[in-house]
């Protein structure tokens, strides 16, 4: 026993510091998450002694949500990568990079996602599932508010995974990191409709590469942010509308909401 003792603690000097340091992050960091930076957390512990008959409760439960997970896995990776890796925050995908590439297929991306898009939100599973926050559906305030959480919560969303974990497994593992951090990426969507859970495998994949060849994983926030806000648009409006086609006459009738 002595002996396997020893054996175990030499694997484990020789293990890579950065690499165990992100993945027992990862792990403690989502685990946080779960349990105190979830609506869940919220409906249990705040909600009847701070909100009990706001009627903008559930708006309060998506903020509270979106801010606290972006200190969660923004705010405290930012601080891991810099007093516990030692390494520089801008290695880990927090600039602009070859902005010119970037917006270019950002762009094309949500361009050519535009039609899907249209396409699946007829779709009852997407209908009922988009927005999450009714509230949204229907008070166009409120869910300007909704989608600036949003926005917040894909910056942080997109930095754990695109930035904290792919750029800190890159110079040990290379490419292969993309295939690592798209593991927890997808795994994390389930519960969603079935079409997007298999899509999130595709998703990962293919803005784990936008990340690594732009050195950013801000256009991933960007490309990622725009399909949320792209879906959540046109499910309102077709709640609105009471429209579930496809065609032209359908379009034109969805939008017309907005005039």
């Amino acid at each position: 026993m002595k002996e396997e003792l020893k054996q175990l603690i030499k694997k484990i000097k020789e293990l890579d510091r950065r690499v165990v340091i992100i993945f027992l992050s990862v792990g403690v960091l989502q685990t946080i998450s779960y349990y105190y930076t979830s609506r869940r957390f919220f409906r249990d512990n705040l909600y009847h002694t701070y909100f009990n008959g706001d009627e903008l409760v559930n708006l309060w439960e998506y903020l509270y949500w979106f801010c606290t997970d972006f200190v969660t896995f923004l705010v405290l990776p930012l601080f891991i990568i810099k007093f516990l890796i030692k390494d520089k925050i801008s290695d880990y995908g927090l600039k602009l990079g070859d902005y010119r590439l970037g917006f270019a297929l950002t762009f094309v991306f949500i361009f050519f996602m535009l039609p899907f898009l249209w396409i699946v939100s007829a779709s009852p599973q997407f209908a009922a599932k988009y927005p999450h926050l009714f509230q949204a559906k229907v008070n166009w305030l409120v869910f300007i508010v909704y989608e600036i959480g949003m926005f917040l919560y894909m910056f942080s969303w997109e930095f754990i995974w695109r930035g904290f974990m792919l750029f800190g497994l890159e110079k040990k593992f290379g490419y292969y990191a993309i295939l690592i951090q798209m593991i927890p990426f997808v795994i994390l969507h389930n519960g969603k409709p079935p079409l997007e859970t298999f899509s999130a495998i595709l998703g990962g994949i293919v803005l784990g590469i936008l990340a690594l060849r732009t050195r950013s994983f801000i256009y991933g926030v960007f490309v990622h942010f725009g399909i949320m806000v792209s879906i959540d648009f046109i499910s309102a409006l077709r709640y609105r509308t009471n429209e579930i086609g496809t065609g032209i006459s359908a379009l034109i009738k969805v939008f017309s909401e907005l005039f």
